[in-house]
């Protein structure tokens, strides 16, 4: 009986041992420290296994976190952004940006909000997926210039929404609309039917390119 009462109890001892080198090995892989895996095969002696201070964990842990963040794409961070109409982003020299010709206004009324897209399926008209939105106001009379900076060269989309009574949402029945490439907005039983990104898709270089949109309304 002591000797499988011993036995028992060494068990759980190594049982414990087991455990407790596992859970180091897991959270040294996770925070990449300075231990390797062993060897299949090979069993790593206590006396080898230190604990990492907690404030190092923390440490660690923060630095990958930052590092996530700078490694993200710039436009990823900033999609859904709102931005000022900065016309001196569009002066000469400047750039990558896109100078939209805005033309058919009904009024100088409400509000003009410009939303720029990655020319692409997946974010293209979608909540939120666009680069930024410039938030301004008609210049006066039937037309306007909204300078929209862009994160780098390669092809966008974009659309216009004159805001006409300025409650800055999308009221499809007074709101004037446009489009990059000015396509057909076609109706089926009185909802939009709206453009695929293939007929919106325009291409920016790195300096300023212009980009003409003429704004429609339902009446």
């Amino acid at each position: 009986m002591r000797n499988k009462g011993q036995l028992s109890r060494n068990s759980g001892i190594l049982l414990h041992i087991t455990a407790y080198q596992s859970y180091q090995w897991a959270l040294s892989i996770s925070l990449k420290s300075q231990f390797s895996l062993p060897r299949k095969g090979k069993k790593i002696p206590m006396a080898n296994v230190q604990p990492i201070p907690r404030a190092r964990q923390f440490g660690s842990a923060a630095l990958a976190a930052s590092a996530f963040a700078l490694a993200m794409p710039l436009a990823a961070q900033e999609l859904g952004g709102k931005i000022p109409n900065d016309m001196s982003q569009c002066a000469s020299g400047k750039g990558p940006a896109v100078l939209v010709d805005v033309s058919g206004l009904k009024s100088s009324d409400g509000n003009l909000f410009v939303r720029t897209y990655h020319a692409r399926k997946s974010d293209w008209l979608k909540s939120r997926r666009y680069i930024s939105r410039v938030d301004t106001v008609p210049d006066g009379g039937s037309s306007s210039q909204v300078c929209v900076p862009i994160p780098a060269t390669g092809d966008y989309a974009l659309t216009v929404q004159h805001d006409i009574n300025g409650n800055r949402k999308k009221d499809r029945s007074v709101d004037g609309v446009g489009m990059s490439n000015n396509p057909e907005i076609k109706t089926f039983l009185g909802i939009p039917r709206l453009p695929s990104v293939s007929t919106t898709r325009f291409s920016a270089g790195g300096g300023v390119t212009r980009v003409a949109v003429q704004v429609r309304y339902r009446d």
